[in-house]
């Protein structure tokens, strides 16, 4: 790029200021003239009658120069140039005025191009693995708005370190080439932790707990994702997650995901669901999609025979809309995030036969609406505010326990037991300032807000510090929480891997 330093107007801001230390009288700008071979002559005469009658001073002039060679830019001309070729200054005596008249000269160098992307760096991930997140054509004209989105497009595949703005030259037959450095980041993780708690008396036997991460992101260079979890939290709670990710099915702007999961919630129930969904990438920053589920909740069978829920199976379907302009998805500094989803589900109730009564229906319809929102600003250098806001709601007829969405831990309302409170309505707010120290690691403070309703309803509060730290195994997050009127010594601790599914 050509570096905007304006050395022609060096004699007339020198001769401004003779005038004004002698005669305390500014030099002011009576008429712009301009000479270009393209460009819309418009646009240029608006840009730089913003400079008539003001006057002569440095910053103002480099201000609507710089929007000149931005138009420019954009347009195809990152070469442009802008020079002074002709200035006359006069002096008005009935007004006591000096004033000048300036011509530009505007010359934007030959039209460029993209004719070719030379990535490198990437000794694992495929080239149109990247080239399909650029959505770059070979051939198209330059445009700098485009260039500076590539770093965003880039970090989003979360497969890179954070990714530097491309250079783009001219070789000596003047083919455009976009240069693009990347450097790839560990993407398969595995993260674990396994215990042992022994009998406590003769009646019951020990049991294991803990957790076990495997994320495998971007397997064989593809961009495809596959990602398993295991969680233990107690003697009779467990979950098992599995998940897997086709990007661009078939070469067109789908993503393909399936998911199997099983939640065995203390001695009440086992829920499993199968669900499958499918993903419009429409632009860089907007998708939207549907998805498909099947679900079955099976109580668990209890010695002393009490009814707990019905046995029951469940197909859902839905659509959402997605909009991401974040610049990174592990620490961004600006832009926001929108998750939007609507599902309706037809639940059967098939069982215990004896606890069916008459006036149970045994066939009914659920509606979900689910909203996350999250927007970040760079208030200053590496100084980052975040807001989280979420809400779900569930209508119907009737509901059951597994039915409910669950409130507090780690990734909602912080300062409280994981799955503290149930509701068929809740919502929590994150808001953190955030100091960023190297790469993507920060250090943070929060304040998290949470309600839910169900039969009673209650609107809660936790705060508290953090640290948030990228590892080999993936980014890990580690924050002190307080519930209020919690002491210092019954804080929470919670921790966990950012989810990167």
């Amino acid at each position: 790029m050509i570096p905007r330093l304006f050395k022609y107007f060096s004699l007339l801001f020198l001769f401004s200021s003779l005038i004004y230390s002698q005669n305390q009288s500014p030099l002011i700008i009576k008429n712009i003239f301009f000479n270009f071979t393209s460009g819309d002559s418009l646009i240029l005469t608006r840009y730089f009658n913003e400079l008539k009658g003001d006057e002569l001073i440095e910053e103002n002039i480099n201000y609507t120069i710089n929007k000149i060679l931005d138009y420019y830019e954009e347009n195809g001309y990152p070469f442009a140039e802008i020079k002074i070729t002709d200035a006359f200054i006069s002096y008005d005596s009935l007004d006591s005025e000096y004033s000048a008249n300036i011509t530009f000269s505007i010359i934007p160098d030959q039209l460029s191009k993209i004719n070719n992307i030379r990535i490198t760096g990437n000794d694992k991930t495929k080239p149109y693995v990247i080239l399909r997140a650029l959505r770059l054509n070979s051939g198209e004209e330059y445009s700098q708005k485009r260039i500076n989105e590539i770093p965003k497009r880039l970090n989003r595949l979360r497969i890179f370190e954070p990714v530097e703005l491309p250079i783009y030259y001219l070789d000596p037959d003047s083919n455009g080439i976009l240069e693009i450095k990347v450097k790839e980041k560990v993407t398969n993780n595995f993260d674990g932790i396994i215990g042992y708690v022994p009998s406590q008396s003769d009646n019951q036997k020990g049991y294991f707990t803990g957790f076990v991460n495997i994320g495998l992101r971007n397997l064989f260079g593809t961009g495809r994702d596959a990602f398993f979890k295991w969680q233990q939290e107690e003697r009779n709670s467990q979950e098992l997650q599995m998940k897997y990710l086709e990007p661009w099915l078939f070469g067109f702007p789908f993503n393909a995901g399936i998911e199997l999961f099983q939640r065995k919630q203390d001695s009440t129930y086992v829920q499993r669901f199968l669900k499958a969904d499918l993903e419009y990438l429409a632009t860089e920053d907007i998708s939207a999609g549907i998805n498909f589920s099947t679900q079955s909740t099976i109580p668990s069978v209890r010695v002393n025979k009490i009814f707990t829920l019905f046995n029951s199976s469940e197909l859902t379907t839905g659509a959402f809309l997605k909009i991401d302009t974040r610049d990174d998805f592990y620490s961004p500094r600006e832009g926001f995030y929108l998750y939007n989803s609507y599902k309706i589900s037809s639940k059967k109730i098939n069982g215990p036969t004896g606890n069916i009564t008459p006036e149970i229906k045994t066939k009914l319809y659920l509606q979900r609406i689910e909203i996350d929102l999250l927007l970040y600003y760079e208030l200053f250098n590496n100084n980052v505010a975040s807001l989280g806001l979420h809400a779900k709601e569930l209508k119907g007829d009737s509901f059951e326990i597994s039915d409910l969405y669950p409130l507090g831990g780690t990734n909602s309302l912080r300062g409280y037991r994981e799955r503290q409170f149930l509701g068929t309505r809740i919502f929590w707010s994150n808001l953190e300032y955030r100091l960023l120290i190297e790469g993507r690691s920060y250090v943070f403070a929060f304040f998290d807000t949470g309600y839910f309703l169900y039969n009673s309803s209650g609107f809660y509060t936790g705060y508290g510090i953090g640290i948030n730290v990228e590892t080999g195994l993936g980014v890990l997050t580690v924050n002190y929480a307080l519930s209020k009127g919690d002491s210092f010594s019954n804080g929470k601790i919670h921790f966990g891997i950012l989810s990167e599914f």
